[in-house]
Protein backbone atom coordinates (compact mmCIF):
# COMPACT_ATOMS: atom_id res chain seq x y z
CA UNK A 1 0.00 0.00 0.00
CA UNK A 2 1.15 3.22 -0.71
CA UNK A 3 0.04 7.02 -1.18
CA UNK A 4 -1.79 5.37 -4.67
CA UNK A 5 -3.97 2.96 -2.18
CA UNK A 6 -7.67 4.28 -2.25
CA UNK A 7 -8.16 4.63 1.53
CA UNK A 8 -12.00 5.10 2.82
CA UNK A 9 -12.60 6.70 5.67
CA UNK A 10 -15.58 5.87 7.57
CA UNK A 11 -16.44 8.96 10.64
CA UNK A 12 -19.43 9.50 12.52
CA UNK A 13 -19.91 13.19 11.44
CA UNK A 14 -18.10 16.20 10.03
CA UNK A 15 -15.64 16.88 13.13
CA UNK A 16 -14.08 20.13 13.49
CA UNK A 17 -10.47 18.88 14.20
CA UNK A 18 -10.59 15.83 11.77
CA UNK A 19 -12.14 17.83 8.30
CA UNK A 20 -8.88 19.74 8.23
CA UNK A 21 -6.94 16.59 8.37
CA UNK A 22 -8.84 14.87 5.75
CA UNK A 23 -8.14 17.90 3.58
CA UNK A 24 -4.40 17.81 4.43
CA UNK A 25 -4.63 14.13 3.45
CA UNK A 26 -6.04 14.99 -0.42
CA UNK A 27 -3.51 17.60 -0.44
CA UNK A 28 -0.77 15.61 0.25
CA UNK A 29 -1.15 13.24 -2.47
CA UNK A 30 -3.46 10.38 -0.60
CA UNK A 31 -6.21 9.17 -2.72
CA UNK A 32 -8.80 9.09 0.27
CA UNK A 33 -13.22 9.65 0.19
CA UNK A 34 -14.80 10.20 3.37
CA UNK A 35 -17.95 8.68 4.13
CA UNK A 36 -20.01 10.21 6.64
CA UNK A 37 -22.54 8.26 8.82
CA UNK A 38 -24.28 11.59 10.04
CA UNK A 39 -24.82 15.36 8.95
CA UNK A 40 -24.18 16.66 12.48
CA UNK A 41 -21.97 19.83 12.36
CA UNK A 42 -23.10 20.71 9.04
CA UNK A 43 -26.66 21.32 9.51
CA UNK A 44 -28.12 23.11 12.65
CA UNK A 45 -28.75 20.42 15.13
CA UNK A 46 -28.83 20.69 19.10
CA UNK A 47 -25.80 19.66 21.32
CA UNK A 48 -27.24 17.82 24.26
CA UNK A 49 -24.00 18.80 26.48
CA UNK A 50 -23.53 22.32 25.24
CA UNK A 51 -27.75 23.16 25.32
CA UNK A 52 -27.78 24.79 22.36
CA UNK A 53 -28.70 24.58 18.42
CA UNK A 54 -25.89 25.45 16.07
CA UNK A 55 -23.42 24.65 13.25
CA UNK A 56 -19.80 25.03 12.82
CA UNK A 57 -18.84 28.17 11.16
CA UNK A 58 -15.78 26.60 9.86
CA UNK A 59 -15.24 25.10 6.43
CA UNK A 60 -15.65 21.29 7.35
CA UNK A 61 -15.99 19.99 3.48
CA UNK A 62 -14.40 21.63 1.35
CA UNK A 63 -10.72 19.90 -0.15
CA UNK A 64 -11.14 16.34 0.00
CA UNK A 65 -14.16 14.02 -1.76
CA UNK A 66 -16.75 12.98 1.17
CA UNK A 67 -20.42 11.77 0.90
CA UNK A 68 -22.74 11.38 3.47
CA UNK A 69 -24.17 8.06 3.93
CA UNK A 70 -28.09 7.93 4.62
CA UNK A 71 -28.44 7.32 8.46
CA UNK A 72 -31.82 5.29 8.81
CA UNK A 73 -31.70 5.78 12.82
CA UNK A 74 -34.71 7.11 14.34
CA UNK A 75 -32.87 8.58 17.09
CA UNK A 76 -29.63 9.60 15.30
CA UNK A 77 -26.68 10.70 17.19
CA UNK A 78 -23.90 9.25 18.62
CA UNK A 79 -24.78 8.71 22.41
CA UNK A 80 -26.27 5.04 22.11
CA UNK A 81 -25.69 1.92 19.66
CA UNK A 82 -28.50 2.52 17.62
CA UNK A 83 -28.01 5.92 16.91
CA UNK A 84 -25.54 5.28 13.70
CA UNK A 85 -27.70 3.00 11.82
CA UNK A 86 -26.06 3.29 7.80
CA UNK A 87 -27.26 -0.23 5.55
CA UNK A 88 -26.17 1.88 2.45
CA UNK A 89 -22.88 1.87 3.85
CA UNK A 90 -21.43 -1.59 2.45
CA UNK A 91 -22.43 -0.92 -1.20
CA UNK A 92 -21.19 2.88 -1.42
CA UNK A 93 -18.07 1.25 0.04
CA UNK A 94 -18.07 -1.61 -2.19
CA UNK A 95 -18.67 1.10 -5.42
CA UNK A 96 -15.86 2.82 -4.34
CA UNK A 97 -13.80 -0.23 -3.93
CA UNK A 98 -10.67 0.93 -1.35
CA UNK A 99 -7.81 -0.74 -0.54
CA UNK A 100 -8.09 -0.17 3.28
CA UNK A 101 -10.53 1.43 5.51
CA UNK A 102 -9.41 3.81 8.05
CA UNK A 103 -12.43 3.55 10.86
CA UNK A 104 -13.00 6.27 13.67
CA UNK A 105 -14.63 4.32 16.76
CA UNK A 106 -16.28 1.21 16.72
CA UNK A 107 -19.54 1.84 19.19
CA UNK A 108 -22.57 1.84 16.65
CA UNK A 109 -24.74 -0.33 14.80
CA UNK A 110 -23.11 0.44 11.55
CA UNK A 111 -19.82 0.02 12.74
CA UNK A 112 -20.87 -4.44 13.44
CA UNK A 113 -22.06 -4.53 9.97
CA UNK A 114 -18.84 -2.62 8.59
CA UNK A 115 -16.10 -4.67 10.58
CA UNK A 116 -17.78 -7.81 9.55
CA UNK A 117 -18.43 -7.18 5.99
CA UNK A 118 -14.65 -5.75 5.34
CA UNK A 119 -13.74 -9.39 6.97
CA UNK A 120 -15.95 -11.08 4.19
CA UNK A 121 -14.11 -8.76 1.33
CA UNK A 122 -10.61 -9.19 2.87
CA UNK A 123 -10.27 -5.05 2.87
CA UNK A 124 -7.80 -4.54 5.57
CA UNK A 125 -9.20 -2.19 8.39
CA UNK A 126 -6.70 0.80 10.54
CA UNK A 127 -8.56 2.29 13.69
CA UNK A 128 -7.84 5.61 15.23
CA UNK A 129 -9.38 6.24 18.90
CA UNK A 130 -8.89 8.33 21.61
CA UNK A 131 -10.05 5.52 25.04
CA UNK A 132 -7.59 5.46 27.26
CA UNK A 133 -7.18 3.35 31.19
CA UNK A 134 -7.03 6.74 33.38
CA UNK A 135 -9.41 5.98 36.43
CA UNK A 136 -11.06 3.16 34.25
CA UNK A 137 -12.77 0.50 36.25
CA UNK A 138 -12.12 -3.13 35.90
CA UNK A 139 -14.04 -4.14 32.44
CA UNK A 140 -14.44 -7.89 34.22
CA UNK A 141 -13.60 -10.68 31.98
CA UNK A 142 -16.29 -10.53 29.54
CA UNK A 143 -15.92 -7.50 27.69
CA UNK A 144 -12.20 -7.51 28.27
CA UNK A 145 -12.41 -10.30 25.97
CA UNK A 146 -14.79 -9.24 23.93
CA UNK A 147 -12.76 -6.14 23.41
CA UNK A 148 -9.68 -7.99 22.67
CA UNK A 149 -11.85 -10.13 19.88
CA UNK A 150 -12.57 -7.20 17.84
CA UNK A 151 -9.44 -5.42 18.03
CA UNK A 152 -7.89 -8.64 16.70
CA UNK A 153 -9.63 -7.59 13.68
CA UNK A 154 -7.86 -4.49 12.65
CA UNK A 155 -4.78 -4.72 10.50
CA UNK A 156 -3.24 -1.33 12.41
CA UNK A 157 -3.60 1.14 15.09
CA UNK A 158 -3.65 5.01 14.72
CA UNK A 159 -2.57 5.81 18.07
CA UNK A 160 -3.27 9.33 19.06
CA UNK A 161 -0.68 9.75 22.67
CA UNK A 162 0.91 7.63 25.40
CA UNK A 163 -2.35 7.28 27.29
CA UNK A 164 -4.06 5.93 24.08
CA UNK A 165 -1.36 3.94 23.26
CA UNK A 166 -1.24 1.76 26.51
CA UNK A 167 -5.24 1.36 26.52
CA UNK A 168 -4.45 -0.52 23.10
CA UNK A 169 -1.50 -2.46 24.65
CA UNK A 170 -3.60 -3.48 27.17
CA UNK A 171 -6.08 -5.64 24.62
CA UNK A 172 -3.36 -6.99 23.02
CA UNK A 173 -2.24 -4.93 20.36
CA UNK A 174 1.29 -5.83 19.62
CA UNK A 175 3.75 -3.18 18.92
CA UNK A 176 3.94 -3.69 15.12
CA UNK A 177 0.11 -2.46 14.57
CA UNK A 178 1.13 0.89 16.54
CA UNK A 179 1.60 4.03 14.84
CA UNK A 180 1.55 7.40 16.36
CA UNK A 181 -1.07 9.39 14.88
CA UNK A 182 -1.37 12.03 17.16
CA UNK A 183 -4.52 14.04 18.31
CA UNK A 184 -4.04 17.68 16.61
CA UNK A 185 -6.09 20.63 15.76
CA UNK A 186 -5.85 23.06 12.85
CA UNK A 187 -2.89 24.86 13.83
CA UNK A 188 -3.06 27.46 11.11
CA UNK A 189 -6.58 29.01 12.73
CA UNK A 190 -4.96 29.03 16.31
CA UNK A 191 -2.21 31.51 15.95
CA UNK A 192 -1.29 34.50 18.18
CA UNK A 193 -1.60 36.69 15.30
CA UNK A 194 -2.46 40.72 15.40
CA UNK A 195 -6.05 40.14 14.51
CA UNK A 196 -6.17 37.60 17.83
CA UNK A 197 -4.90 39.55 19.58
CA UNK A 198 -6.92 43.02 18.94
CA UNK A 199 -9.73 41.00 19.24
CA UNK A 200 -8.91 39.44 22.38
CA UNK A 201 -8.03 42.95 23.60
CA UNK A 202 -11.31 44.17 22.89
CA UNK A 203 -12.84 41.44 24.56
CA UNK A 204 -10.98 41.94 27.60
CA UNK A 205 -12.33 45.98 27.31
CA UNK A 206 -15.87 44.67 27.03
CA UNK A 207 -15.67 42.07 29.87
CA UNK A 208 -14.00 44.79 32.68
CA UNK A 209 -10.94 42.66 32.64
CA UNK A 210 -8.23 45.47 32.57
CA UNK A 211 -4.69 44.02 33.51
CA UNK A 212 -6.35 41.22 35.15
CA UNK A 213 -4.44 37.44 35.01
CA UNK A 214 -7.38 35.44 33.90
CA UNK A 215 -8.26 32.16 33.87
CA UNK A 216 -10.30 30.76 31.07
CA UNK A 217 -12.53 27.73 30.99
CA UNK A 218 -13.90 26.72 27.75
CA UNK A 219 -16.05 24.13 26.87
CA UNK A 220 -19.28 22.34 27.80
CA UNK A 221 -20.06 23.23 31.51
CA UNK A 222 -21.19 19.19 32.56
CA UNK A 223 -20.36 18.15 36.16
CA UNK A 224 -17.29 15.54 34.67
CA UNK A 225 -15.35 18.99 33.40
CA UNK A 226 -15.39 20.21 37.02
CA UNK A 227 -16.47 23.69 36.17
CA UNK A 228 -18.07 23.83 39.64
CA UNK A 229 -14.78 22.74 41.43
CA UNK A 230 -12.66 24.84 39.49
CA UNK A 231 -14.82 27.95 40.55
CA UNK A 232 -14.55 27.02 44.17
CA UNK A 233 -10.88 26.90 44.06
CA UNK A 234 -10.42 30.27 42.32
CA UNK A 235 -12.76 31.44 45.07
CA UNK A 236 -10.12 30.36 47.82
CA UNK A 237 -6.88 31.15 46.44
CA UNK A 238 -7.40 34.38 43.77
CA UNK A 239 -6.98 37.98 44.64
CA UNK A 240 -8.58 41.24 42.97
CA UNK A 241 -6.15 40.77 40.31
CA UNK A 242 -7.53 38.06 38.69
CA UNK A 243 -10.64 36.80 36.99
CA UNK A 244 -12.01 33.47 36.14
CA UNK A 245 -13.74 33.46 32.62
CA UNK A 246 -16.26 30.64 31.15
CA UNK A 247 -16.99 30.11 27.56
CA UNK A 248 -19.98 27.76 27.23
CA UNK A 249 -23.28 26.66 28.42
CA UNK A 250 -24.10 23.17 30.03
CA UNK A 251 -26.38 22.16 32.52
CA UNK A 252 -23.90 23.27 35.67
CA UNK A 253 -24.36 26.93 34.25
CA UNK A 254 -26.68 28.19 36.68
CA UNK A 255 -25.12 26.33 39.63
CA UNK A 256 -22.21 28.36 38.89
CA UNK A 257 -23.89 31.43 38.10
CA UNK A 258 -25.27 31.17 41.32
CA UNK A 259 -21.69 30.54 43.13
CA UNK A 260 -20.31 33.54 41.55
CA UNK A 261 -23.51 35.94 42.24
CA UNK A 262 -23.05 35.10 46.12
CA UNK A 263 -19.37 36.30 45.57
CA UNK A 264 -19.40 40.26 44.53
CA UNK A 265 -16.20 40.92 45.17
CA UNK A 266 -14.62 38.36 43.18
CA UNK A 267 -14.37 38.84 39.23
CA UNK A 268 -15.87 36.03 37.56
CA UNK A 269 -17.28 36.68 33.91
CA UNK A 270 -19.68 34.29 31.44
CA UNK A 271 -19.35 34.18 27.81
CA UNK A 272 -22.00 32.14 25.92
CA UNK A 273 -20.80 29.17 23.48
CA UNK A 274 -17.84 30.15 20.84
CA UNK A 275 -18.10 29.08 17.69
CA UNK A 276 -13.96 28.17 15.90
CA UNK A 277 -13.67 31.58 14.36
CA UNK A 278 -14.11 33.21 18.04
CA UNK A 279 -11.80 31.17 19.83
CA UNK A 280 -8.52 32.50 19.24
CA UNK A 281 -9.57 35.54 20.72
CA UNK A 282 -11.19 33.98 23.69
CA UNK A 283 -7.48 32.11 24.19
CA UNK A 284 -5.81 35.11 23.72
CA UNK A 285 -7.30 36.75 26.68
CA UNK A 286 -6.21 34.10 29.15
CA UNK A 287 -2.81 33.62 31.00
CA UNK A 288 -3.96 30.11 32.25
CA UNK A 289 -6.70 27.65 30.45
CA UNK A 290 -7.74 25.27 32.90
CA UNK A 291 -9.55 21.62 32.28
CA UNK A 292 -10.03 19.75 35.67
CA UNK A 293 -12.21 16.65 34.29
CA UNK A 294 -11.95 13.71 35.90
CA UNK A 295 -13.81 10.09 35.41
CA UNK A 296 -13.16 8.89 31.68
CA UNK A 297 -14.88 11.84 30.28
CA UNK A 298 -11.78 13.93 28.36
CA UNK A 299 -10.44 10.97 26.49
CA UNK A 300 -7.82 13.96 25.13
CA UNK A 301 -9.31 17.25 25.65
CA UNK A 302 -8.35 19.40 22.14
CA UNK A 303 -9.18 22.60 23.33
CA UNK A 304 -5.42 21.80 25.39
CA UNK A 305 -3.98 22.09 22.29
CA UNK A 306 -5.88 24.78 20.26
CA UNK A 307 -4.98 26.60 24.06
CA UNK A 308 -1.12 26.08 23.87
CA UNK A 309 -1.13 26.65 20.40
CA UNK A 310 -2.32 30.05 21.44
CA UNK A 311 0.82 30.63 23.97
CA UNK A 312 -1.49 29.78 26.79
CA UNK A 313 -0.37 27.26 29.52
CA UNK A 314 -2.69 24.88 30.85
CA UNK A 315 -3.77 23.43 34.40
CA UNK A 316 -5.06 19.25 34.04
CA UNK A 317 -5.68 16.71 35.80
CA UNK A 318 -4.04 13.89 35.50
CA UNK A 319 -7.03 12.03 34.15
CA UNK A 320 -6.93 14.09 30.95
CA UNK A 321 -5.70 11.98 27.87
CA UNK A 322 -3.31 14.74 26.58
CA UNK A 323 -1.90 15.23 30.17
CA UNK A 324 1.13 12.83 29.44
CA UNK A 325 2.17 14.10 26.09
CA UNK A 326 1.53 18.11 26.71
CA UNK A 327 1.18 19.08 30.15
CA UNK A 328 4.30 18.29 32.41
CA UNK A 329 3.76 19.39 35.98
CA UNK A 330 5.68 22.66 36.20
CA UNK A 331 7.16 22.99 32.51
CA UNK A 332 4.79 23.30 30.29
CA UNK A 333 2.03 23.74 32.61
CA UNK A 334 0.54 22.10 35.70
CA UNK A 335 -0.84 18.65 36.48
CA UNK A 336 -3.42 17.74 39.61
CA UNK A 337 -4.55 14.89 40.63
CA UNK A 338 -8.63 13.95 39.38
CA UNK A 339 -10.80 14.48 42.45
CA UNK A 340 -8.32 16.47 44.69
CA UNK A 341 -9.48 19.54 45.61
CA UNK A 342 -6.95 20.69 47.78
CA UNK A 343 -4.38 19.36 44.83
CA UNK A 344 -6.78 22.23 42.98
CA UNK A 345 -6.06 24.92 44.39
CA UNK A 346 -2.68 24.12 45.09
CA UNK A 347 -1.95 24.30 41.62
CA UNK A 348 -3.96 27.10 40.46
CA UNK A 349 -2.18 29.23 43.25
CA UNK A 350 1.03 27.54 41.66
CA UNK A 351 -0.53 28.59 38.03
CA UNK A 352 -1.25 32.36 38.90
CA UNK A 353 1.68 33.07 40.48
CA UNK A 354 4.03 31.56 37.84
CA UNK A 355 2.58 33.83 34.63
CA UNK A 356 2.51 36.83 37.24
CA UNK A 357 6.39 36.55 37.08
CA UNK A 358 7.55 34.68 33.60
CA UNK A 359 4.33 34.72 31.51
CA UNK A 360 7.07 34.37 27.95
CA UNK A 361 8.63 31.42 29.60
CA UNK A 362 5.45 29.54 29.89
CA UNK A 363 3.79 30.87 26.87
CA UNK A 364 6.98 29.25 24.86
CA UNK A 365 6.90 25.85 26.61
CA UNK A 366 3.38 25.45 26.04
CA UNK A 367 4.34 26.44 21.82
CA UNK A 368 7.10 24.56 21.88
CA UNK A 369 5.63 21.27 23.32
CA UNK A 370 2.45 21.34 21.36
CA UNK A 371 4.53 22.08 18.00
CA UNK A 372 5.02 18.46 17.36
CA UNK A 373 1.22 17.56 17.44
CA UNK A 374 0.15 18.69 14.01
CA UNK A 375 -1.60 17.07 10.93
CA UNK A 376 1.61 16.21 8.95
CA UNK A 377 2.48 14.57 12.12
CA UNK A 378 -0.46 12.46 11.81
CA UNK A 379 -0.32 11.57 8.45
CA UNK A 380 3.22 10.54 8.16
CA UNK A 381 1.55 7.83 11.04
CA UNK A 382 -1.04 6.84 8.52
CA UNK A 383 1.57 6.78 5.64
CA UNK A 384 3.80 4.13 8.15
CA UNK A 385 0.80 2.00 9.00
CA UNK A 386 0.01 1.91 5.03
CA UNK A 387 3.58 1.27 4.15
CA UNK A 388 4.05 -1.21 6.89
CA UNK A 389 1.56 -3.46 5.50
CA UNK A 390 3.23 -2.93 1.71
CA UNK A 391 6.15 -4.38 2.95
CA UNK A 392 4.18 -7.92 4.14
CA UNK A 393 3.20 -7.78 1.13
CA UNK A 394 6.66 -7.57 -0.73
CA UNK A 395 8.57 -9.72 1.20
CA UNK A 396 6.17 -12.71 1.60
CA UNK A 397 5.56 -12.56 4.85
CA UNK A 398 3.59 -14.88 6.52
CA UNK A 399 0.08 -13.52 8.33
CA UNK A 400 -2.19 -14.99 11.07
CA UNK A 401 -6.16 -14.99 9.97
CA UNK A 402 -8.12 -15.32 13.02
CA UNK A 403 -11.51 -15.28 11.63
CA UNK A 404 -10.92 -18.60 10.50
CA UNK A 405 -12.29 -21.44 12.95
CA UNK A 406 -8.84 -23.41 12.40
CA UNK A 407 -6.29 -20.90 14.53
CA UNK A 408 -3.58 -22.90 12.78
CA UNK A 409 -4.59 -22.32 9.74
CA UNK A 410 -1.85 -19.61 8.02
CA UNK A 411 -1.58 -18.42 4.59
CA UNK A 412 1.56 -16.74 3.11
CA UNK A 413 1.46 -13.43 0.60
CA UNK A 414 3.55 -14.28 -1.93
CA UNK A 415 5.61 -11.28 -3.64
CA UNK A 416 3.51 -8.74 -5.41
CA UNK A 417 0.04 -10.86 -4.67
CA UNK A 418 -2.46 -8.54 -4.51
CA UNK A 419 -4.00 -9.92 -1.63
CA UNK A 420 -5.69 -7.89 0.74
CA UNK A 421 -5.00 -8.93 4.10
CA UNK A 422 -7.68 -8.16 6.13
CA UNK A 423 -7.33 -9.10 9.75
CA UNK A 424 -3.89 -10.27 9.97
CA UNK A 425 -0.97 -10.08 11.65
CA UNK A 426 1.99 -8.85 9.95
Amino acid sequence: MSDSTRLAIVVSHPIQYYSPWFRHLAAAGLTVRVFYLWDFGVTRQRDPGFGTTFAWDVDLLSGYAHEFVPNVSTRPGTEHFPGLNNPALTARLKAWDPGAILVFGYKYRTHVSLIAWAGRQRIPLLFRGDSHLLGRPDLGVIKQWALQLLYSRFAAFLYVGRANRAYFESFGVPARKLFFAPHCVNAAHFQPDDNARAAAGALRDELGLADRRVVLFAGKLVPAKQPLQLMEAFLKVADRSQALVYVGDGPEKAALQQLAASRADACIRFLPFANQSAMPARYLMADVFALPSVGLYETWGLAVNEAMHMGVPCLVTDRVGCQQDLVTDGVTGWVAPAGDQPALERKLAEALGAVATDRERWRTAAMTRVSGYTYEAATAGLREALAAWLRCNEVGQVFDLPYLNDSNKRTRIQPGLALRPTFLHC
